[in-house]
Order: structure tokens, then sequence, then C-alpha cells
């Protein structure tokens, strides 16, 4: 790599921090007046993580009002998230993958996920099968999905994907199969008599209950 190569990829790399810091600034400008709207108290923190702005919402108090804005199994949060999205768009132009966080849920929610993708794995690795878990939102398939490839194996979803019209999740089911990852393997890679691979089974046709 040329100097002039070095010093062009440090420029973009600043520039996109200064891009996501912004982003996460527009964020917390939003949230705050969401919070004031709602009589709700809470501190905002802002940081980038994996290229994307990532903005919470804490309190000394626990979160247990907090809560209200996180709702059953997350759905509030979700609805948030897009909401605030929306506004940073609005206000850069540019379609933002902003992840926002309150009291805590998502941290342990991945935490959760992660122990079952890890979980899911052992289990392709030992039965030599396909793995099938339930219906998740794309946040928490993406974590299942890194402990798979941690575990140096595979996942794939299949079902529809979220309506760009509607906060809506539709069922996605996550198949974990005992096929090496292409990490793992290389392109020239050769599986011996070790290995088992395991083509994904047909789940057929997914309802809204997540059932087949």
């Amino acid at each position: 790599m040329t100097e002039g190569t070095t010093t062009s990829a440090a420029a973009e790399g600043a520039d996109t921090l200064t891009r996501l810091e912004q982003e996460g600034e527009i964020a917390a400008d939003y949230l705050e007046g969401l919070l004031d709207i709602a009589d709700l108290d809470g501190d905002i923190d802002m940081d980038v993580e994996a290229d994307r702005a990532s903005v919470s919402i804490i309190s000394d108090a626990g979160g247990r009002d907090l809560q209200k804005l996180v709702g059953r199994d997350g759905e509030v949060l979700e609805a948030l998230q897009e909401l605030t999205r929306l506004a940073v768009h609005r206000e850069t132009g540019d379609r933002s993958r902003l992840m926002l966080d309150i009291a805590g849920y998502r941290a342990k929610k991945r935490t959760e996920l992660s122990e079952l993708g890890a979980k899911a794995a052992a289990e392709a690795k030992s039965s030599g099968q396909a793995v099938k878990l339930d219906a998740m939102t794309p946040f928490e398939r993406k974590v299942v999905h890194d402990a798979v490839k941690a575990a140096g194996l595979r996942s794939e979803s299949e079902g529809e994907d979220r309506s760009a019209s509607s906060s809506c999740f539709p069922p996605d089911r996550l198949l974990v199969s005992s096929a090496p990852s292409v990490a793992q393997t290389g392109p020239n890679f050769q599986p011996d008599s070790s290995v088992v691979l395991v083509s994904a089974p047909d789940v057929g046709t997914v309802r809204k209950d997540g059932s087949p």
C-alpha cells in the first residue's frame, strides 16, 4: 500500500467517523425531545460501534420507567429506532443504520442471543443436522449469525424480510448448518471424513405465528 493510498484511507475513515458522530448527535437531540414530551428521565450515551452510530438511553433509577419505551419483546424500541433513523435522515439526507438501546435491553438481548447461537452451532456440529430457530427481528438474526460464524459454521435466514412500509416484523426462520463457513474452509477446501456437509432443509411456508 502506497503512502498516498494510506493517507486516503485514513481521511476516509475520519470522514466516516465524523458522519457517524453527527448521526449520534442528531439522534440524541431527537430523543431528548421525546423524553421531555413523555416526561421521562434518562441520560443519553453516544458511541460508534461496528461502523454505525450507537445511542443508548439509560437511567440511574434502574430503568423501570424507561421500560415503557422498550415495550413487549422490544416492539416499542424497534419503532423508536426507526423514528430516530428517520429523524437523522431528515437532517442529513443519508440513510442511517443507527442502533438504539434503551435501559440495556439490546445489550442483555445480545448476550442471550449469542449464547443461543453458540448452543445451536454446537448442536448442529454434534448432530450433523441443520437446526431451526424461531422467528427473529433483523437485529436478533444478526447477533445469532455472528455467533454461528464465530463457531466456524454457517447460517442462513429464510422467510420474508420486514416490509419497508411497516414496523411489523414478519417471521423469519434461522437455519444453522453443520457445513463449515467459507472463512474456516477457504476457497480450495476439500472436506475429509470428519466433516459433515448438510444442506438446509426446506422449512416450507412460515405463518405469522412462526410455525411451519
